[in-house]
């Protein structure tokens, strides 16, 4: 391991992208510390705690949120952006002939993006600091004010995602969300060795707590290295005068395709109720759902239904084994052993909802564990089951785009 991290380190082109990557993220660190002016600060972390959704929000934005600075919305704008332009490239015409341009209408609709980014920042930035009473002054300038310096943050953040695209290495939107959650753990291993230290928590208790957590990332990991191959016998075929095809390979099918989006669509609906209840406190409600929400035996059934609702939903629309089928005979491809045709659609169809119902089961014991662990120990986890697989997931494609880059040079495999 090291003697690959010596050589990586001795190329100078790959020295400069991991040197340069670093400096990107140290700064929009150091940037999450700049506050925003004009707001009560006390008056957004009660709010923020007392919101299940905006907890989660502030989860992805390493605490940004409940300090409102000017990182407070972290990417988020960017990423709602994004998904709206690729709906309206769906539904617009003018759009759809844009992204089939190549190049150049793929940096028009990304010019589009950073403008819908900075204009939705702005609103979303305004419609929190009303919704929560951040402001500590109720004029319509100070508002303003908070807008334009949080959609500044976004601005920011967005040009340093496409820096670390451009001149560093891995996907610089998913590396600021891995930075944001990796700051939360550290604030919250710090809270957990202060409260062993002082007594509240058993040095036993902290260390299932560490045995627990080390064993949901193994296993991340393992699920997200993990895939079902489906070889595929290509026939030999006369082009000219040279003959093509007659090779064996394969085609991957990742145990859990959907990552992280089912549990991240089941949660924010099971946390709507509770943002619309936090308005109104004291309704009966509101009392019942405090006692239902996270911490029944209930609550863990509906979202683990729930969870398997979205994968298979989001399986459905994100994989076609009949367009599969089709590409695979118009390429001389087949099947060992299945005829091509419908029978070829039928057979990847039915190991495709053999690896979903794995996928769904993996994510409903993974998010539902935490929960459990608390109504046994009494502790929660540092790490909450969508920040554990946006983290291992983003991890494990960096060092796969650091392995690329080695074995370009003709060096052996990164972390091996």
């Amino acid at each position: 391991m090291w003697e690959t991290l010596r050589n990586a380190w001795k190329i100078a082109d790959l020295r400069k992208k991991i040197l340069y990557t670093l400096f990107m993220l140290l700064l929009y660190r150091l940037l999450c510390f700049v506050p925003t002016p004009g707001v009560d600060r006390a008056t957004v972390a009660a709010a923020v705690s007392g919101i299940s959704l905006l907890d989660f929000m502030n989860t992805m934005t390493g605490s940004n949120l409940e300090n409102f600075t000017i990182m407070a919305m972290g990417i988020t704008p960017y990423i709602n952006a994004s998904i709206i332009m690729q709906l309206l490239c769906v539904a617009i015409p003018k759009l759809e002939a844009l992204q089939k341009e190549g190049e150049e209408g793929r940096k028009k609709i990304a010019q589009i993006t950073r403008y819908v980014t900075v204009g939705l920042g702005f609103i979303q930035a305004v419609a929190l600091s009303i919704g929560l009473g951040a402001a500590a002054s109720t004029r319509w300038y100070n508002y303003v004010t908070i807008g334009l310096c949080l959609s500044a943050g976004t601005a920011l953040a967005m040009w340093i995602g496409e820096r670390i695209n451009e001149n560093g290495i891995g996907n610089g939107i998913s590396l600021l969300i891995f930075a944001g959650i990796i700051a939360r753990l550290s604030s919250q291993i710090v809270s957990y060795v202060r409260n062993i230290a002082v007594g509240y928590v058993s040095i036993w208790a902290g260390l299932v707590v560490l045995v627990l957590s080390l064993v949901m990332i193994v296993a991340v990991t393992l699920v997200d290295l993990a895939e079902r191959r489906i070889p595929i016998q290509y026939a030999k075929r006369m082009v000219g005068r040279r003959m093509y095809g007659g090779q064996t390979t394969h085609i991957p099918l990742k145990l859990n395709a959907s990552g992280v989006l089912p549990l991240i669509f089941a949660s924010a609906i099971m946390q709507f109720p509770s943002t619309i209840f936090s308005f109104m406190p004291n309704s009966g409600v509101a009392q019942w759902w405090d006692t239902f929400y996270g911490r029944s035996v209930w609550y863990m059934l509906i979202f683990a239904l729930m969870i398997f609702g979205f994968t298979f939903f989001y399986t459905s629309i994100t994989f076609n084994p009949i367009e599969m089928s089709k590409n695979i005979q118009q390429n001389g491809g087949m099947i060992p052993g299945i005829r091509q045709g419908k029978p070829t659609a039928d057979y990847i169809s039915k190991i495709s909802k053999r690896i979903t119902l794995f996928g769904a089961l993996f994510l409903a014991v993974l998010a539902t564990l935490p929960t459990f662990f608390y109504r046994l120990v009494g502790l929660n986890l540092p790490l909450a089951a969508s920040s554990l697989l946006i983290a291992v997931s983003v991890a494990i494609e960096t060092a796969r785009q650091l392995q690329a880059q080695m074995e370009m040079r003709h060096y052996k495999g990164f972390l091996k």
